[in-house]
């Protein structure tokens, strides 16, 4: 009896280890599939990313935006222009110099301004799309925790049915102990052991007595 109950319990651990290895050879594979999966959701994020803002760059550029210049240049040209009716070059000269300057100072104040405003619009475009690829990274990592967090329920299930099959186990064969050892006690095992013997010589008897004799 001992041998055999020995062999149970070992048969139950055997169970155990192999369930064990299974649960952890699926979620390993499920976990592993949803980092590659992840990781793909990303790359390909990224890559319309730069695509969207290569096409935004040339909208962009694209724009043909005029200088808009200021009051007092116009009104320089103007002179200008008017002295030059009246053939007073030398004095349309001097305007047209310092008109000039004024106008090579307010372009590339306006391309400064110009620049500047693209660069905030770029800004502002690829601050939206850091926002959009955070959100992502944040589902994926939220769906990370969710799977640790189901994988962790499942174990913890998978431990506690093999503490019942264990502990049931446990008494089934404690139960089956006792009864032996009260059957001791009372001879019941003793009487019941040499009756079987009683049986099985009479039974040997019996086959000898009806045996064809040789002489």
């Amino acid at each position: 009896m001992r041998s055999r109950q020995i062999a149970e319990r070992l048969g139950v651990e055997e169970a155990h280890m192999l369930e064990f290895q299974q649960f952890n050879l699926i979620w390993d594979k499920k976990m592993n599939e949803y980092e590659t999966h992840a990781e793909e959701l990303v790359e390909a994020m990224k890559e319309r990313h730069a695509s969207e803002l290569r096409d935004y760059q040339r909208k962009l550029m694209g724009k043909q935006i005029r200088p808009k210049f200021s009051k007092d240049l116009l009104n320089l040209r103007k002179i200008q222009e008017t002295l030059a009716k009246q053939k007073d070059y030398a004095e349309a000269h001097k305007i047209k110099l310092k008109s000039d300057a004024l106008e090579a100072w307010e372009l590339e104040k306006w391309h400064g301004e110009r620049q500047q405003d693209l660069l905030q619009k770029e800004g502002k475009f690829k601050f939206v799309k850091q926002q959009e690829l955070v959100a992502l990274q944040k589902r994926i990592q939220s769906g990370r925790e969710e799977q640790k967090k189901q994988r962790h329920q499942d174990l913890e299930r998978l431990l506690q049915r093999y503490q019942n099959v264990k502990a049931e186990l446990e008494a089934q064969q404690n139960l089956e102990r006792v009864r032996m050892e009260k059957m001791v006690l009372s001879g019941g095992f003793t009487s019941t052991l040499n009756n079987s013997n009683k049986a099985k010589s009479a039974k040997t008897m019996k086959r000898t007595s009806s045996a064809p004799s040789t002489t």
